[in-house]
């Protein structure tokens, strides 16, 4: 969330090979993409990638899955890596798109709070999104960039939107000045795989409620309720 941390990924995780941002399936010259087939693929991997893991899932179990050839899919994406990362991509963008922007104006202090908290729940959009966050880190050694992708367009956009809901809150009085807001953002998004952990279950509809319940009353400013 600061600057420092603000480094540019690892362009295909080293032997993957290199890949530019902004890159896309059908970039190349050739005949036109069926959106349809390009949807399959990406959702076979997600599949894929949710129960066998980067290192075990195959292009041929991909292409078995989505009903397609191997051809096919190698005139969209050069590799496997290539077509992970736009998997991923492609699942986080489809979460921010779910969540309206989030109305300040609209809504008290503690409620923006309670929505913001509710936005950083990875499963939101993917119910397998823990499995998947576990597989990419149990693959740091190998494919670095694929944690480092999952950081910088899911995991930083999610918590940059509830620092900046706290400093907003903060501004309006609402939360102390001298309230350690990156320290609070950690605790909310790690709350969500702490519980998922310790418990394995679904999470409950009302957790950004306990969530917040917890921790607003050691970062609200005094007469906020």
């Amino acid at each position: 969330m600061t600057s420092a941390n603000r480094s540019r990924p690892e362009a295909g995780g080293g032997k993957h090979g290199s890949r530019a941002d902004s890159a896309s399936p059908g970039a190349s010259a050739g005949r036109p993409r069926d959106p349809a087939i390009e949807e399959a693929i990406i959702q076979a991997t997600r599949r894929r990638l949710a129960s066998d893991g980067y290192s075990s899932m195959t292009i041929g179990d991909i292409v078995a899955d989505a009903g397609v050839t191997r051809p096919t899919l190698y005139r969209r994406w050069a590799n496997k890596y290539d077509l992970v990362i736009d998997a991923l991509r492609y699942g986080l963008r489809k979460q921010r798109e779910a969540y309206p922007p989030l109305d300040m104006d609209g809504l008290a202090s503690r409620e923006a709070f309670t929505e913001a908290v509710r936005r950083l729940d990875p499963r939101y959009y993917n119910d397998k999104a823990m499995a998947l966050h576990g597989n990419f880190m149990a693959e740091v050694e190998r494919a670095p960039g694929l944690l480092e992708q999952l950081r910088e367009h899911g995991v930083r956009p999610r918590c940059e939107e509830l620092l900046l809901t706290l400093v907003s809150l903060q501004r309006r009085g609402a939360v102390r000045e001298d309230a350690d807001l990156d320290m609070v953002v950690s605790l909310c998004f790690g709350s969500y795989f702490a519980d998922y952990l310790r418990t394995g279950r679904e999470v409950p509809a009302d957790f950004a409620e306990q969530v917040v319940a917890a921790l607003w009353p050691a970062i609200a400013a005094d007469g906020e309720t």
